[in-house]
Formats: structure tokens, sequence, C-alpha cells
């Protein structure tokens, strides 16, 4: 597996570089955002950890830009804990963050946790299976998601908590039970991640998505995919 590591910051870089070679993964380098897209354009890469505040060009726009044709795993790195720069990471496409500074031993996981699902969702995936409700068609065999008969592109998390919810049309699922089912790891105060996921599943599955048609919320309860 190829891993881009895009940090302004060399000795952190070399840090993470070392830190996952030791678990067998091959390392690209990049110290801004440009870097980074001009890896992208010429290698094969299958995830990418980005930090976001960096000089030419920052994680958050270099991010904006491969979620326009790439759907890989980006996990973001930051110094700063806030909430409302966690939520901006995963408006723009991030599927983690991470604060600096980090446990080595988490990042991994989450690495590897991402590379799972990453994986899961590609070609190694034996499951078949079309689930449908109203015009809300998932393949599961292509990972293909149309409405109204138009292609939808979603992102690894995305398509996952869209599945999950399809698959059980009709039933009501709370933020922890989401979080837990589609990330695989117990929930610890997941509702900002959960939410914005949702948000943007809605903006590219819905006619309106303030009124949305097919994922809904329950108020005080959790989320539903209707089953129409």
């Amino acid at each position: 597996m190829n891993i881009l590591v895009c940090d302004d910051d060399k000795e952190i870089v070399e840090a993470i570089e070392i830190y996952l070679k030791n678990e067998g993964y091959n390392i690209f380098k990049a110290n801004n955002g440009l870097e980074a897209l001009k890896i992208l354009d010429n290698s094969e890469v299958h995830l990418i950890i980005m930090d976001i505040m960096m000089p030419k060009m920052d994680g958050m726009k270099a991010t904006n830009k491969i979620r326009k044709t790439k759907n890989i795993p980006v996990i973001m790195l930051s110094a700063k804990s806030e909430d409302m720069d966690k939520v901006m990471g995963l408006n723009i496409g991030a599927d983690d963050y991470v604060t600096k500074p980090f446990n080595p031993l988490e990042l991994i996981a989450r690495v590897k946790s991402q590379l799972r699902r990453y994986t899961t969702l590609g070609s190694y995936t034996q499951t078949t299976g079309v689930y449908k409700t109203g015009e809300l068609i998932i393949n599961d065999e292509s990972k293909k998601v149309t409405v109204d008969g138009e292609l939808v592109k979603l992102t690894p998390i995305e398509y996952k908590i869209l599945k999950f919810l399809t698959e059980n049309a009709g039933k009501v699922y709370s933020i922890e039970q989401i979080y837990e089912n589609v990330w695989q790891e117990p929930a610890y105060n997941p509702e900002n991640t959960v939410a914005v996921h949702i948000r943007r599943i809605r903006e590219k599955i819905e006619i309106n998505p303030k009124k949305p048609k097919y994922l809904k919320v329950v108020w005080g309860i959790g989320y539903k995919v209707e089953n129409i």
C-alpha cells in the first residue's frame, strides 16, 4: 500500500515515514499541497495524511481539489483541536482527523482502519447485492450509487454510511450506532463527525437537502433511510 504524507514540518514527515515503513507501507513525501497534487498525478496512492497549515497550498485547499477526482481516504493533521477545524476538514472531504501532538500507535491504527474500509469498498470485496429504495439504488458489487438514474460520487465513508442505512431502510439508528457500525470502533463524541457526513450525503442524493426524500433525521433519536 502507498501512503502520501504531506506536512511542511520535515521532521514530522520523516517520523511518520519511519512509523509507517515499519508497518510495511511505501511512503511518498510532500511539504505542501502543490507537491502532494503533483505526486497524485504521477503515482498510485491508497491513503493521504494531510497537514492543514502549509505554505503555497494548505491542506484544506489540496483536499478539496483531490476530492473532485479521487475518493482515496484522507486523514487530516493539525496542531489545532477546536471542533470547527475538524468540521471544516470533514466538510471538504476528509475521512478522519488527528490532532498534533499525536500518539504514533493511534495514527497507525487510524491508517489501518481507513485502508481496511478503502480496500473493502474496492475490487477485493466479494459481497454482492443491490439495495433499492425509491429511485436510490446501491449496487454493492460495482460500488455504484444512482439516484433517478444519475451516478452519485461518494467517498468510501459516505458510501458505507448510506449502504448501512439503505440495507436497513425504515429502521432508525442513533449517531452512536451509525458510528460503531461504519467506523468499527467505539463511539466517542461522534456527533459532529456523523452529522457532517450525513449532510454531505444529502447534498449528493437529495433534490432538496433541506427537505430530504431519502435520508431523514428522527429528532432526538438518529437517522434513517426511508423505505419507499
